[in-house]
């Protein structure tokens, strides 16, 4: 009988509308649903009911290693103007061994809000690594199979 382990975190892929999805680190999948206070000031007790309000959603970091040529996140960054900037639906996936999708968050109407550069050091022997954050309006989340 096979054992039942939960799934790693290393295998994911995020297909954000760029032809490269390579990132090395997602994080900001957070959902968080704020409370309402509610009491009628007849109720009989003295206790607040708690009822679902709007929903908030951190913004999504994602970590890539910057390749030479590749600029099409600096593209979608210029797109950003007062008011106006393309927007588009970002999918992450977490992959099972076959590469097939275990757990998809969806996001919806996401734009670049952050860019972070590498820290440069002359006597350091690591990748350059950016940081790119993501707005957006919704996630959902859908577990597969």
């Amino acid at each position: 009988m096979a054992a039942n382990y939960p799934v790693s975190v290393f295998h994911f892929q995020v297909e954000w509308g760029g032809s490269r999805v390579g990132f090395t680190e997602v994080s900001g999948l957070d959902i968080e649903i704020q409370p309402i206070d509610y009491r009628e000031g007849s109720y009989k007790s003295y206790q607040v009911t708690k009822m679902p309000g709007i929903p908030q959603f951190t913004n999504i970091n994602l970590k890539r290693g910057i390749l030479k040529g590749d600029d099409e996140f600096h593209q979608w960054l210029a797109t950003i103007r007062l008011n106006q900037v393309e927007r588009r639906d970002v999918t992450i996936s977490l992959l099972n061994e076959n590469h097939e999708p275990l757990m998809v968050w969806t996001v919806f109407n996401a734009w670049p809000s952050k860019v972070t550069g590498p820290g440069l050091n002359s006597t350091s022997n690591e990748v350059a690594i950016e940081e790119i954050e993501l707005s957006h309006e919704g996630l959902t989340v859908e577990a597969i199979g």
